[in-house]
C-alpha cells in the first residue's frame, strides 16, 4: 500500500510539474520539467534523510549533550521494534518535531529547541513515539518526497507567470496555473497527510501506553503554534507533528493536519478504553 502511495504521489506531483512546464515553455518546458522531476525524485529518495534537515539547519546532537533525549528515543525505538534513529535539534523557540528518512535504517527524528522547554518527560516521549510511528509506518519517505517535488511545482508555477507565452492568450492560463498548481500540490499533501497523523497518534499511544500524555503535548504545541507560527517552507508543513503555519484563515483552510481537537478526542477515547 505504501509503495502504491509513493507511485501515485510522484505521478500526481510530476504531472503538475510538467503542466507548469508546459505553460512556461510549451513542449520544451514539459521536457525540462520531466528531467527535473526525474532528478528530484531520484535525489529525494536517496537523500531524503538530509534534505529537510539541511533546510532547517538541524544539528545532530551527541548523547553527551542530550542524554535524556537519547535515552528516551532509544527506549521508545526498542519498544517499537525499530533501530534507533539519529537525533537532531532545530534551533527554534517554537515547539515542534518531525521525522525524515527513506527507511527504518536511514531515519532521523528532529525536535526544535523550544519543545523541551514546554513539555514534561511523558509529553515529550509521546511526541517522540509519534515520530517513531511515522518511521515504522514508512510515512517519512512519502512525506519527504512530497515536500521536495511540491516545492518544485510551486516554484515552476510561479515562473509560468513571468515566462508564459502571450500568443493565443497564453498568459491567462499561465497565471491560472500559477494559482492552481500550488493549491493542487497542497491538496495532494493533505490527502497523504491527514490520515497518517491519526495513525501515528494511535501508534504513539500503543508504544508509550500513555495516550493522555500525547494529547496534552498536542494541546500545548498547538497553542504555541497559533500564538507564534513557525517560519517554515509551506511545502514541508505536513511533516511536522502540528501545523507550524497555524494562524490565519487560508493556512487553516489548506491545513495538512487534521483538527487538533479531533486528535485529542481520539487519544482521550483510547485512554478511556484502557480504563474500561
Amino acid at each position: 500500500m505504501n509503495t502504491l502511495k509513493v507511485i501515485l504521489l510522484l505521478a500526481s506531483l510530476s504531472g503538475l510539474l510538467m503542466l507548469a512546464g508546459y505553460f512556461v515553455a510549451r513542449g520544451t518546458g514539459v521536457v525540462i520539467a520531466l528531467v527535473l522531476s526525474a532528478l528530484m525524485n531520484f535525489g529525494s529518495y536517496w537523500y531524503s534523510d538530509s534534505i529537510v534537515l539541511r533546510m532547517y539547519s538541524a544539528r545532530e546532537v551527541p548523547r553527551a549533550e542530550a542524554p535524556a533525549l537519547h535515552n528516551s528515543v532509544e527506549a521508545l525505538a526498542a519498544k517499537a521494534g525499530l533501530p534507533k534513529p539519529r537525533i537532531y535539534v532545530v534551533s527554534n523557540d517554537v515547539p515542534n518535531a518531525f521525522a525524515t528518512g527513506r527507511n527504518e535504517d536511514h531515519a532521523a527524528v528532529a525536535v526544535t529547541s523550544g519543545i523541551q522547554k514546554i513539555l514534561d518527560r511523558d509529553e515529550l516521549e509521546g511526541v517522540l513515539a509519534h515520530e517513531l510511528s511515522h518511521i515504522k509506518h514508512k510515512d517519512i519517505l512519502i512525506s519527504t518526497m512530497a515536500a521536495t517535488v511540491a516545492s518544485a511545482v510551486v516554484l515552476l508555477s510561479r515562473w509560468a507567470v513571468f515566462f508564459g507565452n502571450d500568443e493565443g492568450g497564453g498568459m491567462i492560463p499561465a497565471i491560472a496555473m500559477a494559482v492552481i498548481a500550488p493549491v493542487a500540490a497542497t491538496v495532494i499533501q493533505m490527502a497523504i497527510s491527514r490520515s497518517r497523523e491519526y495513525d501515528a497518534d494511535a501508534g504513539s499511544a500503543r508504544i508509550t501506553g500513555k495516550p493522555e500524555a500525547l494529547a496534552s503535548a498536542l494541546r500545548k504545541l498547538s497553542e504555541a503554534s497559533r500564538a507564534n507560527p513557525m517560519n517554515v517552507n509551506p511545502s514541508t508543513a505536513h511533516m511536522f507533528i502540528v501545523n507550524p503555519l497555524s494562524g490565519d484563515f487560508l493556512r487553516t483552510l489548506f491545513s495538512t493536519h487534521p483538527p487538533i481537537e479531533k486528535r485529542i478526542e481520539r487519544l482521550l477515547a483510547m485512554k478511556a478504553a484502557q480504563k474500561a
